[in-house]
This record gives C-alpha cells, sequence and structure tokens, in this order.
C-alpha cells in the first residue's frame, strides 16, 4: 500500500505529464490550428502562456520529485533531468538563443519532464518490503 505522501507525489506526476501534454498541444497544434481558423493566432501567440506553464511545471516537479525518506541516486538524477528539462523551457520561454528555436526548446524541455515524471511515477513510489 502506499503511503500518503507517496500519493500525493504520484498526483503531482499524473499532473506534470498532463501539463507537459497541455504544453506540447500549445506549441505543435495550436498554431496548425491557428492557421486555419485566424482567431486562434492570438492564443497561438501570447507569451503568457508559456510563463503560465513555467510556473506551474516549476512547483509540480518540486512536489512530485521531492525525496521520501533517504534521497537516491534515482531521485538525484531525475531532479536533475527535470532541471534540465525546466531550464529548456525557461529558455524557449525567453526566446533564447533565438525565437526560431523557441519551440524546438519548448517541445523537447515539456518531453523531458514528462519522461523524468513518468519514470517517477512507475518507480518511485513502491513501498519498500519490510
Amino acid at each position: 500500500m502506499l503511503s500518503s505522501s507517496s500519493t500525493v507525489a504520484r498526483r503531482f506526476d499524473t499532473l506534470a505529464v498532463v501539463l507537459s501534454g497541455a504544453c506540447l498541444v500549445h506549441c505543435l497544434l495550436l498554431p496548425i490550428a491557428a492557421a486555419f481558423l485566424p482567431l486562434l493566432s492570438h492564443a497561438a501567440n501570447a507569451e503568457w502562456v508559456h510563463w503560465a506553464f513555467v510556473a506551474l511545471a516549476v512547483p509540480t516537479s518540486f512536489f512530485a520529485l521531492r525525496p521520501h525518506g533517504k534521497s537516491s541516486l534515482r531521485i538525484t538524477l531525475l531532479r536533475s533531468l527535470a532541471t534540465l528539462g525546466l531550464m529548456l523551457l525557461v529558455c524557449g520561454a525567453l526566446g533564447w538563443p533565438s525565437h526560431e528555436a523557441e519551440t524546438l526548446l519548448t517541445v523537447i524541455g515539456g518531453l523531458v519532464l514528462a519522461g523524468v515524471h513518468i519514470v517517477n511515477y512507475v518507480t518511485g513510489h513502491q513501498e519498500p518490503h519490510k
């Protein structure tokens, strides 16, 4: 049976994967839809959306990837990868190093974060055998 802190962490992992999916939809599908429905073009180019995803991703990742008991090599590696994913999201939101790289950086960052949270969900919250 999962402890309550593991249950909360699993929920944050699930939320993080959903947010990553929403980010990917925003980055990849919304511009295509905007080409067919000009009304959506404003939403496809709204800079605040990128910062909203970053603002949601940071605390979600923090809570999902906090150690339960002893800190392990697994959680350290996952936190490092999550930090990389978050840095890529921030670079994309800033349009750095170029505006042309924005979508690529954001998509890679979102995929890295989703992968980290899927691995954490699957492997990270198992109750140790007594």
